[in-house]
């Protein structure tokens, strides 16, 4: 099926492991652990987007194949997104980090001769996002597919893609993934270490927590968190093995850490549980590699946005779009270019980070980062 022909396909994904733990055990979709779980933001406020799908109900199960009736997904800076692509050229919209489909669903709503690619690696997300789209009435103009970002170019060769009139990047971790305890990816609950959003993987938080050496745990703390307690949590984790549960890592990395550290900043188990997650995602090692994929695959004119959340993302994407903007050209500033470097896209300059009013209903919007760059018609010298 191609997504530029009279056909368009569903949600296509490979077979996965329903329910399994990191340590391979399979849960029933009808067993205790497939609950009704309370996600997201459950304050009952409405989006400031009402009539666009931005906040939606949909169903979630975490051991299973069913879904909870309030699975909640308040997509991030959605009206700055939307601006960001308000004047798209017919083709395919690629979201490649699609979660509860919301920044999709909106950009479907706002663009009615647009078809959406939709990537996620995450089961559950995909299964929410079908039910999101086809409740709206979407579902038609959108194909999911299960991969890592990082296979978007194979992705949109498989299928038939010809234009790609815009690519968005949103590498935050959803509400559901942070607050249903069995993930295993939030401090906040007791459950197995696990934190993969593939779940057909075997390799989990538990691998990292129980099997890095004292030196592969500073360095990752440090290039994933920028966590300046790495060594102390990282002898902690060692001395404490074996750690089955994200309650006794909590434990261990908030006794590993100075009293006053402790008082200030937020839990002191933030910033590892988040460089344990990125570690098992690979979230830092295949993000260089997608968004130079992405910006090859726009159409000219068509923009790439990317929303980051923590200072080792933004500073990759940077880096990546700068690299594009300016060619890598290592001619000196003021002087005229004469190492003929060439640029591939300009940079959009747009409001960088959420709004109050956001920020008032989903306090997880805070550290919200937003780059755009937009293809140029032609490749340019510097």
């Amino acid at each position: 099926m191609i997504l530029n022909g009279s056909t368009f396909s569903s949600y296509r994904q490979s077979p996965t492991v329903s329910g399994s733990l990191p340590n391979g055990t399979v849960v029933s979709s009808n067993s205790a652990r497939c609950h009704r779980a309370r996600t997201g933001d459950t304050s009952g406020r409405q989006s400031p987007f009402e009539g666009l799908p931005g906040t939606v109900g949909s169903v979630l199960c975490v051991g299973g194949n069913r879904m909870s009736e309030s699975f909640v997904h308040d997509p991030v800076m959605l009206a700055e997104i939307l601006g960001v692509f308000s004047a798209m050229n017919t083709g395919v919209f690629i979201d490649c980090t699609l979660g509860g489909a919301g920044h999709t669903s909106a950009i479907l709503s706002a663009h009615a001769d647009m078809k959406v690619l939709g990537i996620d690696q995450d089961d559950i997300a995909l299964s929410s996002a079908r039910s999101v789209l086809d409740d709206a009435g979407l579902g038609g103009r959108a194909t999911l597919r299960r991969a890592r970002f990082d296979e978007v170019s194979r992705i949109v060769a498989e299928e038939g893609v010809q234009s790609v009139a815009g690519v968005l990047f949103d590498l935050g971790v959803s509400s559901p993934q942070f607050d249903v305890a069995e993930r295993g990816f939030s401090y906040r609950f007791d459950a197995p270490l696990d934190m993969r959003m593939d779940r057909s993987r075997d390799f989990s938080a538990h691998n990292v927590v129980n099997e890095y050496d004292v030196e592969a745990l500073i360095d990752m703390l440090r290039t994933n968190a920028d966590e300046r307690h790495a060594v102390r949590i990282a002898r902690a984790i060692v001395a404490a093995r074996p750690i089955r549960t994200t309650s006794e890592l909590s434990e261990v990395v908030s006794s590993a850490i100075p009293a006053p550290a402790r008082r200030r900043g937020g839990h002191p188990a933030k910033r590892t549980f988040q460089a344990i997650r990125i570690e098992v995602n690979s979230e830092l090692a295949i993000l260089p590699g997608a968004i130079r994929d992405a910006i090859s695959l726009l159409a000219p004119g068509a923009r790439l946005a990317v929303l980051t959340y923590h200072s080792g993302e933004d500073r990759i994407v940077k880096s990546v779009m700068r690299s594009a903007e300016t060619g890598d050209c290592t001619c000196p500033v003021g002087l005229p270019c004469a190492c003929g470097a060439q640029r591939t896209v300009s940079r959009v300059r747009v409001s960088r980070e959420a709004g109050k009013e956001e920020l008032a209903r989903n306090p997880r919007a805070s550290s919200a980062r937003l780059r755009v760059v937009e293809k140029l018609p032609r490749t340019e010298a510097i």
